[in-house]
């Protein structure tokens, strides 16, 4: 039977897209007025962001998912030496201590945003085939056939992460790490493998993200003023301090679209990691519940594209694409409530950056294939 797109799942990701960039516009006119006597530079770049990313997920959505199963491990290959090449003196960019970015033609691109995507198809057809068919078994099954199943697909996955890893503590990205490593065991556990699998690598993926909190200063840092905020309010608590101070002067109606405070510099990286402060204090309890609402409607509708699909890698990895937006979004949004130690990781649609729109929009583009041709 031929099938059709899901046009409520499209509906849903071109207004978070269209109303993030309003929003935007408004937020950002003050900085870019600052940093570079326009009122519309930040703005333009988001633009051609959302430009790229229109045309990138347009091809994405006309190319077969067959392609995209057969050429996921070479996607993922070339986007690891692409994390790689940011350490490189000529072509890597060194902001704010970390090697995260490549210079391409006098523009900064984040190589981590689409390793999300080609982590994602890559265990998606690695999984679906080695696990094809496969059932959870019962817990005296697990015990005579544990070994036979860790060698033949959980070690080879722990290996796997343990590759990820790697590469994201080279660049000091361990906030990206935790998204990708989620959203590849949501993948994991979608595939009928033993849960054992899934919660003992949940439980030792917590342990190796404290010993790398412990050991770096900053992060044991950011964990401290997460457990004591008042603790340093002028350094280190700044951010957190003046998040809580946007959500809570929003009141329950907001301030009104473009009537914040805090963006006149008070609130640090307003315009990206703590833009749901912003939010929050513009249109409210109301608005934040709204927003909240929409990252939940966009996990049912991506999780139901991923039921519907009859292909066992469109599954999979309709639920990786699906789980790393919604996941990202949640830790935005506790970091700025001060629910969860800050991530350093922008809001989905909402937070200015070229990288991290085009990779969302070539996700959406990539979740409106397999709804269609899944």
């Amino acid at each position: 039977m031929k099938r059709h797109l899901n046009y409520y799942f499209l509906a849903l990701a071109s207004f978070l897209i269209v109303f993030g960039l309003l929003f935007l516009s408004m937020l950002s006119a003050i900085a870019s007025l600052q940093n570079f006597g326009t009122a519309n530079y930040y703005l333009f770049h988001q633009l051609l962001a959302i430009g790229i990313g229109l045309v990138a997920g347009v091809v994405v959505f006309k190319i077969p998912l067959a392609f995209w199963e057969k050429a996921a491990p070479w996607l993922f290959l070339m986007n690891a030496v692409a994390l790689l090449l940011v350490f490189l003196p000529v072509l890597g960019l060194n902001m704010k201590g970390a090697s995260r970015w490549l210079n391409i033609g006098g523009a900064s691109l984040q190589p981590s945003e689409f390793f999300k995507i080609t982590a994602i198809l890559y265990a998606s057809a690695w999984i679906s085939q080695r696990f094809e068919g496969s059932a959870r078994k019962t817990w005296q099954d697990k015990l005579k056939k544990g070994y036979g199943e860790a060698i033949k697909g959980y070690l080879p996955f722990i290996i796997f992460l343990g590759i990820i890893g790697i590469l994201f503590y080279l660049q000091r990205d361990i906030s990206t790490l935790g998204i990708i490593v989620v959203s590849l065991l949501a993948i994991y556990f979608t595939a009928k493998t033993p849960l054992w699998h899934t919660i003992l690598s949940f439980g030792g993926g917590i342990g190796v993200a404290l010993l790398l909190i412990i050991k770096e200063p900053y992060r044991f840092e950011r964990l401290l003023v997460f457990l004591h905020p008042d603790s340093d309010p002028l350094g280190r608590g700044l951010q957190l301090k003046q998040s809580l101070i946007a959500l809570g002067s929003g009141g329950l109606w907001g301030k009104g679209l473009g009537m914040s405070v805090q963006k006149f510099g008070f609130l640090p990286e307003a315009m990206s990691d703590s833009i749901f402060a912003i939010i929050g204090e513009e249109t409210g309890i109301i608005g934040c519940a709204i927003l909240i609402s929409l990252f939940l409607l966009f996990l049912y509708l991506g999780f139901k594209i991923a039921h519907s699909a009859n292909n066992n890698f469109a599954k999979l990895a309709a639920v990786g694409l699906t789980t790393w937006i919604v996941f990202q979004a949640c830790i935005n949004v506790a970091s700025a409530c001060g629910l969860f130690p800050l991530a350093g990781i922008p809001l989905p649609f909402f937070s200015y950056g070229g990288s991290h729109l085009i990779a969302e929009i070539i996700a959406v583009g990539l979740l409106l294939n397999i709804s269609k041709n899944g």
